[in-house]
């Protein structure tokens, strides 16, 4: 059965292209070849988390969903989130780049279910801001009562969806090489070693004692900021938890390929220790 059983909804596949810059239908612009894709896959859905307006335009988050069959069966499910930071737009096209190499090689996705998020920041991705438009650093308003509808959406989908594991893509305008924070379920860490090793055939890796202002032993952080997007904290089980950070500074196509590379051996590394698991 075909993996999307009603059409590619009007808001995804008909961008106005006479739309001027900083508008919704620019987002839609962007992701027009990701839907096709989805037409074409059995593999691949598309759809949003919700609406809202700001003035006249409305917005949204868009969703792409990844299961390589039908098949109904336990499958290790996984959120992975770009573009909180409006201005990170690394993230945000190394997350596309990533849905692409699924579509075409669904075997990557074996054993998952992947629920892919590239814009969970749309105005301020269309300001080429940090911030949203509201001025708020959603990084900074999960779990925290906020009345910001993006952080209120994503909120509501974290708690639906009870990941078994979280990946964040961001870019750091203040370090030289690849880093990232771990927290939650003890996999993180043995999850992010092997990605960053991977990162190192295309960037360095930041190995310096302290980054961002915090301890961090060979480009591994184990505690970070309040607030950021992650797992609800009464959660009935405990997701691993991985922000994986580029140096912003950084070519954008080697950050993307960084991202892409990462985010696939940690597929493959899970896969493998939970394959292990098994055995044992």
């Amino acid at each position: 059965m075909h993996a999307l059983t009603l059409p590619i909804p009007w808001w995804a596949v008909e961008p106005d292209t006479m739309a001027p810059t900083g508008s919704p239908a620019q987002i839609k612009k962007l992701l027009l070849p990701l839907f096709v894709q989805v037409a074409m896959s059995d593999s691949l859905r598309a759809d949003s988390l919700g609406f809202w307006r700001l003035g006249e335009e409305r917005y949204w988050l868009p969703r792409f969903v990844f299961q390589r069959t039908p098949r109904i069966k336990q499958r290790i499910k996984i959120g992975i989130f770009a573009g909180i930071h409006g201005d990170e737009q690394a993230g945000i096209h190394g997350l596309m780049d990533f849905v692409r190499e699924l579509n075409a090689d669904p075997e990557l996705g074996r054993d998952y279910q992947l629920f892919l998020y590239p814009i969970c920041n749309p105005t301020g991705f269309l300001d080429g801001t940090r911030h949203s438009r509201s001025g708020r650093d959603l990084n900074r308003e999960f779990w925290r009562g906020s009345q910001e509808p993006e952080v209120m959406l994503l909120e509501e989908e974290l708690r639906r969806q009870q990941f078994d594991g979280i990946i964040a893509l961001h870019s750091d305008d203040t370090s030289d090489g690849v880093y990232g924070f771990v927290s939650g379920s003890v996999l993180a860490e043995h999850l992010l070693k092997p990605a960053l090793a991977v990162a190192e055939r295309s960037l360095p890796r930041n190995k310096l004692n302290k980054i961002d202002g915090f301890h961090a032993v060979e480009g591994i952080i184990y505690s970070g900021y309040g607030g950021i997007l992650s797992a609800p904290p009464d959660t009935p089980r405990t997701p691993f938890e991985i922000v994986l950070e580029t140096p912003h500074l950084a070519p954008q196509k080697l950050q993307q390929e960084t991202f892409v590379a990462s985010l696939k051996a940690i597929l493959k590394e899970y896969r493998q220790m939970i394959s292990y698991a098994a055995d044992l």
